[in-house]
C-alpha cells in the first residue's frame, strides 16, 4: 500500500473496483473517457519508418505488400516459411548455428498499424519523415546501450548477471511497459483500470502493472511528484484529464531502463503521453519525448490500442528463465577454452 502515495485512504477503490465496473461508472464523465477493457496494440509497424518509405499514410493493399515483407525481428529472411524450417540466416563466424526464434514462438501482427482507419508505416508522425532526430554530438555523458541483435544472434556481454539486459533478466519489458508503450514480437496485450484517482495499466508481458495518479489539473498533477531521489522503473508518471483526454506526463526515469530504450531520455528529458477514445473499439496513443540533451527537436509518435476478446496470459518470467545460467555458463565454458 505504501507504494501508493496519493489518496492513500481511496487506495481501495483501485483494488476492488473492477474493469467492467469502473468503465461503466467513468462512461457517465464526459470529460474522462472510457478506457476500461482490454486492448492490443499488435502490428508489423516500427517506430521509424523504413528506407525507401516516405508517405506515413498507405493503402489496405499496399500494406498488406509491405506487412509480408517485414524483417520480423530486425532479420531480413524472416523466420521459418510455415514448415517448421528455421530460414534466418546463421550468425556470422558461429559454429553453433545459432538462429532467431520461429514463427511458432512469435505473435506480433499481420499487417501495419491502423490508426483512426489509416494504415501506417511508423509510429513517428513528427518529424515527417519518421525518423529519431538524434543529435549528431549529444550534450551529455548518457551512453545508451543496444541489445537490439542480442535475442537474435545470441550475442552478447556476458560477464555476470547485470551485464545482461533488464528484460532477459524478467525486470521489464522496457518497449511495451513505458513510457511510451509500443508493440513487440509477442504478448501485446493490455488491460487498463480508471478509478477517480488512478489508471492502471497491466502490461501483458512480465505483468508490469503502471500506476498513474490523476488529478484535476496538470498544475496539481506536477505539485505531487514523487521525490527525485526515487528514479523508479516507468519513471515518476502523473496523470489529468483535457477536454476528453488522459494525459500522462513522466519524468525520472530510470537511468538503466532508459539506457535500453528506444524512446530514451536522460534526468531531464520528459515523455508525455495522451490516451484518446477514438471510437468504442479504438483508443489512439500518442507520445512526445523532448530531451534537448539528447535530440535536435522533440518528436512525436502514434499508434493505436484496439479492443480485444482475447485474455492476458501469465508471463511467467522468472520461473522460466532458464536461460539466464546457460548464458553465463557457456560464456565462462568460452573464456576457459580460449586460454
Amino acid at each position: 500500500m505504501t507504494t501508493l502515495p496519493k489518496h492513500p485512504a481511496r487506495i481501495g477503490s483501485l483494488l476492488l473496483c473492477t474493469a467492467l465496473a469502473c468503465s461503466g461508472a467513468l462512461a457517465q464523465n464526459t470529460a474522462r473517457p472510457d478506457l476500461g477493457g482490454v486492448w492490443t496494440n499488435a502490428s508489423l509497424t516500427n517506430l521509424t519508418r523504413r528506407s525507401g518509405v516516405e508517405s506515413l499514410v498507405v493503402s489496405a493493399e499496399v500494406a498488406l505488400v509491405m506487412a509480408a515483407s517485414v524483417p520480423i525481428g530486425g532479420i531480413e529472411g524472416g523466420f521459418d516459411d510455415g514448415d517448421g524450417v528455421n530460414n534466418t540466416p546463421e550468425v556470422a563466424g558461429d559454429d553453433f548455428g545459432t538462429r532467431a526464434y520461429n514463427h511458432f514462438w512469435v505473435d506480433p501482427g499481420s499487417n501495419l498499424a491502423l490508426v483512426k482507419g489509416e494504415y501506417r508505416t511508423s509510429y513517428i508522425v513528427n518529424p515527417e519523415n519518421g525518423q529519431v532526430p538524434r543529435l549528431e554530438n549529444p550534450t551529455t555523458d548518457f551512453q545508451r546501450t543496444s541489445f537490439g541483435s542480442r535475442y537474435v544472434t545470441g550475442v552478447g556481454n556476458a560477464d555476470g548477471p547485470e551485464a545482461l539486459p533488464i528484460s532477459e533478466r524478467c525486470i521489464l519489458s522496457e518497449g511495451k511497459a513505458g513510457p511510451a508503450m509500443r508493440s513487440g514480437l509477442y504478448n501485446n496485450t493490455y488491460q487498463f483500470v480508471q478509478t477517480d484517482d488512478y489508471v492502471m495499466i497491466e502490461v501483458e508481458q512480465m505483468h508490469d502493472a503502471r500506476i498513474i495518479p490523476t488529478f484535476d489539473s496538470a498544475e496539481e498533477a506536477r505539485a505531487n511528484r514523487r521525490p527525485e531521489v526515487l528514479q523508479q522503473y516507468m519513471g515518476d508518471s502523473v496523470g489529468w484529464y483535457e477536454d476528453g483526454v488522459l494525459v500522462v506526463e513522466t519524468l525520472n526515469v530510470n537511468p538503466q531502463q532508459m539506457q535500453q530504450s528506444a524512446t530514451a531520455i536522460t534526468k531531464n528529458g520528459k515523455i508525455t503521453e495522451r490516451f484518446m477514445r477514438y471510437s468504442d473499439t479504438e483508443i489512439v496513443y500518442r507520445f512526445t519525448v523532448e530531451d534537448s540533451d539528447l535530440y535536435s527537436q522533440p518528436w512525436t509518435a502514434e499508434l493505436s490500442f484496439h479492443a480485444t476478446d482475447g485474455r492476458l496470459y501469465e508471463y511467467a518470467c522468472h520461473e522460466g528463465n532458464y536461460s539466464m545460467p546457460g548464458t553465463l555458463a557457456g560464456a565462462r565454458r568460452l573464456e576457459a577454452d580460449q586460454k
